[in-house]
């Protein structure tokens, strides 16, 4: 599998909660392959360079997933624009605001058509049921906002 496949991969599987680049997966796959737990294949068409886990590779990994990952991290860009509110017009806030509602929305509807469908694992159906929770709660917290701000 090259780079570019691993990137739609992991884009099609964990792109919902998680951010991946190519230049990421390249420079891993790099790594790996200098420390044993991937073989380089030869490039083929389109420049394109196949990988392969090694038994080391597989090992690692199985203890990689297998570990405590710590404690989630918050990276919302809307609340960072939001603890800094006062300095931005009310109307530019207010778009801003309802666009990202929009994102919210339109992300709760597709995890919504992707559950009626879903023929995964129950680990990808309990990450699928995450998301929809998280989005609900989300848009529940848009509904709040304006009273929220209201206080100020």
């Amino acid at each position: 599998m090259s780079g570019w496949d691993l990137v739609a991969m992991a884009q099609n599987r964990i792109g919902s909660y998680w951010s991946i680049t190519q230049s990421q997966v390249y420079r891993e796959l790099a790594a790996l392959n200098r420390d044993g737990l991937a073989e380089r294949g030869e490039t083929g068409p389109r420049d394109r360079t196949p990988y392969r886990i090694t038994e080391e590779g597989r090992e690692a990994f199985a203890a990689w997933v297998a570990r405590d990952p710590g404690p989630e991290t918050i990276r919302f860009p809307l609340l960072l624009s939001l603890a800094f509110g006062n300095h931005v017009e009310p109307e530019r806030l207010s778009r801003i605001i309802a666009a990202n509602r929009t994102i919210h929305a339109e992300r709760l509807a597709g995890y919504l058509e992707e559950a009626k469908c879903h023929t995964g694992n129950a680990y990808g159906a309990a990450t699928l049921d995450f998301g929809i929770t998280y989005e609900r709660a989300v848009l529940d917290w848009f509904d709040r906002l304006p009273g929220l701000l209201e206080r100020d």
